[in-house]
Parts: structure tokens; C-alpha cells; sequence
């Protein structure tokens, strides 16, 4: 079965050099095909042999072992675009994934902040390096909607400090240009100008954001920092770095910004993801008929 590893590899190049996807996102790809070639081993097929009857077969394998439907629409999503590249490469000839569905996945609204929550997670104790580099983080990511893998990745030439803007290259390498507030910008360049050099251990790094070896922050340790502080300040809503990106683009929805300039800042190719935060903003907005209106309850 060592060429549909050869193949999965090869693939996996692809992405990297010519769709120059993100190191995180072609990890997950290489997860989801891994255990596609494990499936291949057992049944000891190779891919041009496997039909739609096996297709069937993984997604029942799929099903045994996974309970969400999200992550079973994820393996299979994995596996289409591997055997569109097989195609397109004139590997194969027919694409048995085609004609299996994907399990339909119940949408549940994103986790959002209050604005009171907000500042509270934002309004934290500043007494070392340390605490202003989380504080430069977190009002960043509230004043821009960043994903957490761009937060991380920004250099610091990604920041101009002069126009108040931030640089980032969002999924499938689209650059964009998001503007920065007067709160992030102030806490962004007491961080940099006064403490960024202080957490430099030996070698020296372009990223913006550093850890406490002087390397640049991970998205497990931002994680695990902002889940501390938001334990710290009694948010009972489940947090994570996500959530400030869905607090800052429903704030800026039911402060009334257009669906538009939204999708333009979060970076979504496509508006009918952008437009899952309208449906938050009324079940906002029904939460607070029930609970101010005489007659609501």
C-alpha cells in the first residue's frame, strides 16, 4: 500500500507549494488521509482499485468510530479534494467519492461574548511582559476579528503602526488589510515598543507575538492563556480564542456595520458564512424581549 502513501504525500506537496496552504490546515488533511490509508491497508486495494461500494465501507468505519457528524463531513471533505487532485493528475479516471454524501450537520450558533464580558476579559492586571503581550494579543484579536493562526503568525513588518493597520494572509493565501482601533493600537505599542525585546532568549525571531522561551506563540499556548484569564474573570460563557473573533464581528453587526464590510474583515470568501452572526444578533435580540418586555415571558 506504499503508493497511496506516495500518493497522500505527494498531494500533501501540492497544497504546501502550489495552493501554499497553511502548515496547521495541511496537518489536518494529513490526519484525515492517514487514516484513509490505514482503510486502504485493510481492505489491500490501492486507490484506482477502490469503488463505491468501499466508499460506502469507509464512511460506515467513519461512523463507528466518530461521533460527530462534523468530523465525519471533515474526513470525507478531506478525502474529495484528494481524489480531485487525482483526477486532475490523470491518476484515476472515475471518482467513486462523488457519489457519497455527506452526513447533513445541525448548524449551532457560535459562542458569543456580551459586551460587558468583553471588557472584562480585556481588563486585566499589567505588571510584567508577559501580562502586556496578552493584553497587546487579546485587544488585537477583539479589534480585528483575526483567526487565532493569524494572530500567531504575524510578523512584525504585518503591523504599520503609522496607518493603524494589520496585514494577515487568511485561507487560501488571501492577504487582507484590517484596520486597528485606538484601544489595540495603544496596548499593541507599549507591547512592542517596551516589552517584545524582553522575552527574546537567544536566537531572534521576526514573529510579532512571543512565547516565554522567545520563540513564537502557538495556538495551544495563546489557548491556554486566554482560557486562565477568562477562568480568572468568572466568564461562564464557553471560551475560547474563537470567541472573540464571533464577539467582535456580532458587536460590530448590532452596532450596525454591514454584512459586506464583515465578511471583508473576517476574510470569508463566500457571505453565507458571514451570515450565521444575523442569526446570533436575533437570538440576542429575542433573549432581550423575554427578558425586558412586561409581556415576553
Amino acid at each position: 500500500m506504499r503508493k497511496v502513501e506516495e500518493k497522500i504525500e505527494e498531494y500533501l506537496n501540492y497544497l504546501l507549494i502550489e495552493k501554499k496552504y497553511s502548515n496547521h490546515t495541511i496537518m489536518s488533511y494529513q490526519n484525515d488521509l492517514t487514516e484513509f490509508a490505514n482503510f486502504c491497508k485493510q481492505k489491500k486495494k490501492e486507490l484506482y482499485q477502490l469503488n463505491k461500494q468501499d466508499l460506502k465501507d469507509y464512511l460506515t468505519h467513519l461512523k463507528h468510530k466518530y461521533t460527530s457528524d462534523k468530523t465525519i463531513s471533515h474526513h470525507i471533505s478531506s478525502l474529495r479534494s484528494f481524489y480531485k487532485y487525482l483526477m486532475i493528475s490523470k491518476y484515476i479516471d472515475q471518482n467513486p467519492v462523488s457519489l457519497i454524501e455527506l452526513p447533513k450537520i445541525t448548524k449551532t450558533l457560535p459562542q458569543v461574548l456580551s459586551e460587558e464580558e468583553v471588557d472584562r476579559i480585556l481588563n486585566i492586571p499589567l505588571t510584567d511582559s508577559f501580562s502586556y503581550r496578552n493584553k497587546a494579543m487579546l485587544e488585537l484579536m477583539y479589534a480585528t476579528g483575526l483567526r487565532v493562526s493569524e494572530l500567531v503568525n504575524l510578523k512584525i513588518s504585518d503591523i504599520d503602526f503609522n496607518m493603524a493597520t494589520v496585514r494577515t494572509i487568511g485561507k487560501g493565501s488571501k492577504e487582507r488589510i484590517i484596520p486597528i482601533g485606538d484601544y489595540a493600537l495603544t496596548a499593541l505599542s507599549i507591547y512592542y515598543e517596551n516589552y517584545r525585546e524582553l522575552l527574546y532568549k537567544h536566537n531572534r525571531n521576526d514573529y510579532l507575538f512571543l512565547n516565554n522561551h522567545g520563540k513564537q506563540m502557538t495556538r495551544v499556548g495563546f489557548f491556554k492563556i486566554v482560557k486562565k484569564i477568562a477562568k480568572e474573570k468568572d466568564i461562564q460563557t464557553h471560551f475560547s480564542p474563537h470567541t472573540l473573533r464571533h464577539s467582535f464581528a456580532t458587536h460590530l453587526l448590532n452596532h450596525g456595520a454591514d454584512l459586506r464590510s464583515i465578511q471583508e474583515l473576517l476574510g470569508h470568501s463566500d457571505i453565507s458564512t458571514t451570515q450565521i452572526y444575523t442569526h446570533v444578533s436575533q437570538e440576542k435580540l429575542k433573549e432581550n424581549y423575554r427578558e425586558f418586555h412586561p409581556h415576553g415571558k
